[in-house]
């Protein structure tokens, strides 16, 4: 378990989960959950501090991959590993201490090199969606520090939402619609 997840307290739902109020499009997200504690709150207001939403967002990556048996510690051994390229989030409602919180994500889609995951933050409790974010995923070759094709077996343990092109057909070439590379 990473220090991330220690510290979020993710852990993977167990049961069924009812997510029709949120309008997840994926038909098997991955769900976990986790209780609010005190430490988490921003020190200004008594809320959630919204560097605490990202920590969630990697944390529940993290425990779908694990859940797939591509851990961060067997990708390592393999010299591979899933950078964050972006994170694009909407911030909805307000989560406060003894709030009991799922994170539910799933694989959008796969190109070459790329994966966007989503993500919905909700509050059972009340029905509330209180984030939801996508990231863009980079396949990262440890060694050259470029970008790494995805393996097929990988893309199909992960059953992406969208399924994908033909890998010849894909134009996702480097510094393509990148916001950090100079052309």
């Amino acid at each position: 378990m990473s220090n991330n997840q220690t510290r979020v307290k993710l852990s993977a739902c167990r049961g069924p989960v009812d997510l029709t109020p949120y309008g997840i499009p994926h038909p098997d997200p991955f769900v976990c959950s986790m209780r609010v504690d005190a430490e988490l709150l921003n020190p200004a207001l008594p809320h959630v501090s919204n560097i605490e939403y990202v920590r969630w967002l990697d944390g529940s990556a993290e425990l779908h991959s694990d859940s797939l048996g591509y851990t961060r510690r067997g990708l390592i051994a393999q010299g591979m590993l899933w950078f964050v390229a972006r994170h694009e989030i909407d911030y909805c409602a307000e989560a406060w201490e003894g709030d009991e919180i799922v994170v539910v994500t799933w694989v959008r889609d796969f190109s070459r090199v790329r994966s966007w995951r989503d993500y919905v933050i909700v509050r059972p409790a009340d029905e509330t969606v209180i984030c939801r974010a996508a990231t863009l995923w980079v396949l990262v070759d440890l060694n050259t520090r470029r970008p790494l094709r995805v393996p097929a077996e990988m893309i199909d343990a992960f059953r992406p939402l969208v399924a994908p092109r033909g890998r010849e057909q894909e134009a996702d070439s480097p510094g393509v619609d990148s916001p950090c590379t100079l052309r």
